[in-house]
C-alpha cells in the first residue's frame, strides 16, 4: 500500500482508460497537485480497461456520441496505439439493410469518412472467413480500429508526470469522503487522508459507491457482456497482427468477432441482462481473474454461440479449436444508456466520469477536463450531464428496469421517436384520466406522460383530407399519426388544448432577485412586474445552455418556467449562481403547478367565457402575465406562444388542474375546441414558426447570432457571456439557422418519404456542406408543415448556401431529395409578420 499527499488540488478515483485521461488533460490544461487513487495495481488495476473489447466504431446517430468517439480515435493516433483495421456491420435482414443506409447519412452527418455500403461479395473479399450467403451486405468504415487501452493510459500517466503535475497512488482504496456546507472536502483512504475540494469519480461500475461515500447519487449499475476468445485458428496461426481483417458486427443478433491475434474474439449483447450491485463486485484478494471478470454463464451464450457458428463456419465450427477464455465481463449500464459526467448536482467539487466506455474516454475526458477548467467544453456534453436526472431516475427500480430494457438495444434498429416501455407510469397529470378517455397516445417526457395524440380526434382526418399529409412508409409512420397534422390544422382554425405539465417551473424571490437574473440571462429581465421576458443563458463563450421564460411578478419575485427534458440541467444552472449572501432563493414549484396551453383563434372567446378578468388584446397584451380566476380557481396566465397562435398559458396550482381542465373543454365546445397533443406543440407549429428548441437548434455548438436570435440592441447590465457575445455580435455569422421546404418527397419506389431528423444536408451533387468552423450541415429539427403544405426542415448552413431559393439536397435512407432553402434566419414561414400571435 502506497501513502498518500496529505493535500491535492484534485483527486482522481480510478486509474482505468478514463480516470488516467482525465489527469492528463487536467495537466494539459494546468492543473498541478493532482492525485491519482487506485486500488488496484497498475498497469492493469483489475477494472473493465483491461478486458473490454477494445476496438472503435465511429459512427452513432447521437451527435455527441459520435463526437467522443471521433475525438477519441484522434487521442489514440496521437499516442500511437490505435490500429486501423476497418470495420464492418452486416445485414441479415432488409431492416438492418435499410438501417445501415441510416448509418450512412450519419457518417455524413458528423464527418466520418470513408464510409461506404458493401455487397456480400465484397464483405466476402474482406472477411474471408465469413459465410456471405448469411448476409444482405454491410456498412464499411475504414476508420474503425482498436486501441491499446491499457497502454494508452500508461502514456497519459506518464505525460502528466512529465509535466510535474501527477502523483500516483496505487493499491490505495478509498473509505470515504467528506462534505462541508455542500462541497467535498477531503477523501479518506487506506493510505491517509487527502484534503481536496476537487474529486473526480472514474471508478467505472464501483462509481455509485463512491458516489454514496458523499452523499450523492451516479445512476448506474454493473451489467455483465459476455466474451469468448476461442483458439488457436489455423488461419491465423502465421499471423502477425492482433487484427488482420475488418472487425464485425454481427448486427441482427446484437453480435461482434473479431480476429484477436491467433484466436478470434465472439461479444455478445444478445443474452439476457444481467444486473449486479457495485457492493456486489468481489474485492481484488477474492476474484479469480478479476473483479470485473467473472465466471462464465453457459447456458445464456450458447445460443449466440450458434449464431456465429452461423455466420462464421470455418472459425467456429472447427472442432480443433478450443475456448481460450470465457467471462461475464462487468460494464455500466444507464437509464437512458449514455455516459453520467459532469459535477453532481448533490455536492459542489464532486465530478462524475462514469458509464464511460473505451471507444469515447478520451474524448469525454477532454471534455470534462475543460469544463472544470473553463465551464467552456468544445463538444456539447448536455446528453451525458449528470444533471439530467430527476429523483424517480436515480431509483434502484428505474435504473434497473431501463438498463434491463436497453441493453438488447446496444445494436439495435432504434427509432428516433421510440419511447421506453418500462416503469411507466411515473408522473400523470391532473386531467391524465380525461386523456385516457379521449384515446390520448402517450410519450413520456421528464418521467410525465404526456398526450403526442388523441384517437378522440380521428374524425378530423376526413375534414381536413390530403391537408393531413398522409405518410407511406411504415418507419416514417412508426409513433406517428396524421391525427397529429388534423389537430395542428383545427388548432389554427379554431382552438386547441395542450397540457403542459411536464414543465419545470422555479420561483425566485428575494432582494437580490432580480440582479441575480440579470446577471444569468441574456434578455433583460428588470422589467415591469406582470411582463414575460424569453430569454437565452450561455456560457462564458457564449454558447447556449439553455433557452426558458422568466416573468416577473412582484418587485422580489420571479418565475422562471423551462422544458422538462432539460428541467434538472436548468436547474443546476440555477443554483450554482445563486448569491453567497442569500439575497435571492430558488424554490423548485414543478410539483405544485400543472400548466395547460390553450392557443388558436378562438382562445381568446374561450378563456372570456369562463373568467371575469379582461382578456382583450389592449387589457392582457403579448407577453404579459397576470391573475385569471377560471372557475372559482384563481390562476397565473402567461400570454405567450410555441405555436404562433393566439393563447396563453395557464398555470393552475396542481390540485386543482382538473377543474380548470374540465372547464376550459367544456367552455370550448361551442368554438371547436380539440384536445392537441405535443406532436404539434413541439413539432409542427413550432417549425412552422421557426421557433428554436433547446438540444436541436440550441447547442453549444452554436451561437446566438447564427440561431438567428441577436436582438438589435444589448442590454447594459453585466451577464455570462456577454463578452464573448459582443465580439460574435460584431462579425458575420460563421452559419445562418435557415427553414427548407422538401420540394419532392417521392422515393425511387415511389413511396413518399418523410426525413425525422439529423440527416446530412448535401449539395444537389451530394457533396457534404461543411462551414468556416468545420460543422458539417444537417437537419436538426424535421416535421410536417400542414398549414404551409410541405415537409419542413431546419438546418444551420454557410453563408454562401444560406439564401433564399437556394437549391440543394437532404439524404434519406441511401436516397437524395430535393429542398430548397424557403427562409434564411428567424421570420417564420407561417404568419411571417406575427399577426395571429399578436391579435
Amino acid at each position: 500500500m502506497a501513502s498518500v499527499p496529505t493535500h491535492a488540488r484534485v483527486v482522481i478515483i480510478g486509474a482505468g482508460i478514463v480516470g488516467n485521461s482525465m489527469a492528463f488533460h487536467l495537466a494539459q490544461l494546468g492543473w498541478r497537485d493532482i492525485v491519482l487513487v487506485e486500488k488496484g495495481v497498475l498497469p492493469n488495476p483489475g477494472g473493465s480497461t483491461g478486458h473490454a473489447s477494445n476496438f472503435i466504431f465511429l459512427t452513432d446517430h447521437n451527435k455527441e456520441m459520435a463526437a467522443f468517439t471521433m475525438e477519441s480515435a484522434r487521442q489514440y493516433r496521437e499516442l500511437g496505439v490505435y490500429d486501423e483495421t476497418g470495420g464492418i456491420e452486416v445485414a441479415r435482414t432488409p431492416e438492418r439493410m435499410a438501417e445501415l443506409k441510416r448509418r450512412m447519412a450519419s457518417s455524413a452527418s458528423w464527418g466520418v469518412e470513408g464510409s461506404r455500403l458493401l455487397t456480400p461479395a465484397e464483405v466476402k473479399s474482406m472477411v474471408p472467413f465469413i459465410d456471405a450467403s448469411i448476409i444482405l451486405g454491410g456498412f464499411y468504415t475504414p476508420g474503425v480500429g482498436i486501441v491499446d487501452s491499457l497502454q494508452a493510459g500508461t502514456l497519459m500517466r506518464q505525460k502528466a508526470q512529465e509535466m510535474g503535475a501527477l502523483t500516483i497512488a496505487p493499491s490505495v482504496e478509498v473509505t470515504g469522503i467528506d462534505v462541508e456546507a455542500g462541497r467535498v472536502r477531503r477523501v479518506h483512504t487506506d493510505g491517509g487522508t487527502i484534503e481536496s475540494d476537487v474529486v473526480v469519480i472514474a471508478c467505472g461500475v464501483w462509481s455509485p459507491r463512491i458516489a454514496r461515500m458523499a452523499g450523492a447519487s451516479i445512476p448506474l449499475t454493473p451489467a455483465v457482456h459476455q466474451m469468448m476468445d476461442i483458439g488457436p485458428v489455423p488461419m491465423f496461426q502465421d499471423t502477425t497482427k492482433e487484427v488482420g481483417y475488418p472487425i464485425v458486427r454481427d448486427m441482427d443478433t446484437n453480435m461482434y468477432e473479431r480476429q484477436h491475434g491467433t484466436g478470434f474474439e465472439i461479444g455478445s449483447y444478445a443474452h439476457r441482462a444481467i444486473l449486479m450491485e457495485a457492493d456486489d463486485i468481489p474485492s481484488i484478494a477474492a476474484a479469480a481473474l478479476s473483479p470485473t471478470m467473472l465466471p462464465f454463464t453457459k447456458e445464456d451464450f450458447d445460443p449466440q454461440l450458434e449464431d456465429s457458428l452461423e455466420l462464421f463456419p470455418e472459425i467456429v465450427g472447427d472442432e480443433s479449436v478450443g475456448v481460450k477464455l470465457a467471462i461475464n465481463g462487468l460494464l455500466s449500464l444507464t437509464p437512458d444508456g449514455n455516459p453520467i459526467i459532469g459535477e453532481t448536482p448533490e455536492v459542489k467539487g464532486l465530478w462524475s466520469v462514469a458509464a464511460v466506455w473505451i471507444k469515447e474516454a478520451p474524448g469525454i475526458a477532454k471534455t470534462v477536463a475543460e469544463w472544470m477548467t473553463s465551464g467552456e467544453p468544445e463538444i456539447d456534453p448536455h446528453g451525458s450531464d449528470i444533471a439530467r436526472f430527476y429523483d424517480h431516475q436515480k431509483t434502484a427500480q428505474h435504473i434497473a428496469a431501463r438498463s434491463t430494457e436497453g441493453y438488447n438495444k446496444t445494436y439495435g434498429i432504434v427509432h428516433p421517436m421510440e419511447q421506453w416501455a418500462s416503469n411507466r407510469p411515473i408522473r400523470l397529470s391532473p386531467a391524465y384520466d380525461r386523456q385516457v378517455a379521449l384515446g390520448a397516445v402517450f410519450f413520456e417526457a421528464a418521467g410525465w406522460e404526456r398526450p403526442f395524440w388523441y384517437e378522440a380526434n380521428r374524425p378530423l382526418l376526413e375534414e381536413y383530407g390530403e391537408r393531413v399529409m398522409p405518410r407511406e412508409a411504415e418507419w416514417d409512420t412508426r409513433w406517428w399519426s396524421p391525427i397529429i397534422n388534423a389537430e395542428h390544422l383545427a388548432m389554427r382554425d379554431r382552438v386547441g388544448l395542450v397540457d403542459l405539465s411536464a414543465f419545470v417551473i422555479f420561483d425566485v424571490t428575494g432582494p437580490g432577485a432580480c440582479a441575480y437574473l440579470e446577471r444569468l440571462a441574456v434578455n433583460k429581465v428588470d422589467v415591469a412586474p406582470g411582463r414575460t421576458v424569453y430569454t437565452p443563458l450561455l456560457n462564458g463563450a457564449a454558447g447556449i445552455l439553455a433557452d426558458l421564460t422568466i416573468m416577473r411578478l412582484a418587485h422580489d419575485r420571479f418565475r422562471v418556467v423551462t422544458g422538462g427534458g432539460m428541467g434538472m440541467r436548468d436547474k443546476k444552472l440555477f443554483t450554482d449562481q445563486l448569491p453567497e449572501d442569500g439575497s435571492a432563493q430558488l424554490h423548485d414549484s414543478t410539483n405544485q403547478w400543472t400548466t395547460i396551453g390553450l392557443w388558436g383563434p378562438r382562445a381568446r372567446d374561450v378563456l372570456a367565457s369562463v373568467t371575469d378578468a379582461d382578456v382583450s388584446h389592449t387589457g392582457f397584451p403579448f407577453l404579459t402575465s397576470k391573475a385569471v380566476d377560471i372557475d372559482g380557481v384563481r390562476t397565473l396566465a402567461s400570454r405567450i406562444s410555441y405555436v404562433g397562435e393566439l393563447g396563453w398559458e395557464i398555470y393552475v396550482p396542481i390540485e386543482q388542474g382538473l377543474r380548470v381542465w374540465d372547464a376550459l373543454s367544456e367552455a370550448g365546445q361551442p368554438h371547436g375546441l380539440v384536445p392537441v397533443g405535443i406532436g404539434t406543440y413541439a413539432v409542427t407549429a413550432r417549425i412552422e414558426k421557426g421557433y428554436r428548441a433547446h438540444g436541436a437548434e440550441l447547442e453549444l455548438d452554436f451561437n446566438l447570432v447564427e440561431a438567428g436570435m441577436a436582438r438589435p440592441s444589448v442590454k447594459d447590465a453585466d451577464f455570462i457571456g456577454k463578452e464573448a457575445y459582443l465580439r460574435l455580435r460584431a462579425g458575420p455569422p460563421v452559419a445562418i439557422l435557415c427553414t427548407l421546404t422538401v420540394d419532392d418527397p417521392t422515393s425511387s419506389t415511389g413511396v413518399k418519404r418523410y426525413m425525422l431528423g439529423r440527416e446530412p444536408i448535401l449539395t444537389p451533387d451530394g457533396e457534404r456542406i461543411v462551414d468556416a468552423k468545420g460543422r458539417g450541415s444537417y437537419v436538426t429539427s424535421a416535421g410536417s408543415g400542414p398549414s404551409v403544405g410541405k415537409h419542413l426542415l431546419m438546418s444551420y448552413l454557410p453563408p454562401d448556401y444560406a439564401k433564399e431559393g437556394t437549391k440543394l439536397a437532404v439524404e434519406y435512407f441511401g436516397e437524395r431529395y430535393p429542398v430548397t432553402v424557403a427562409v434564411a434566419g428567424a421570420t417564420p414561414l407561417f404568419d411571417p409578420e406575427n399577426t395571429r400571435i399578436r391579435s
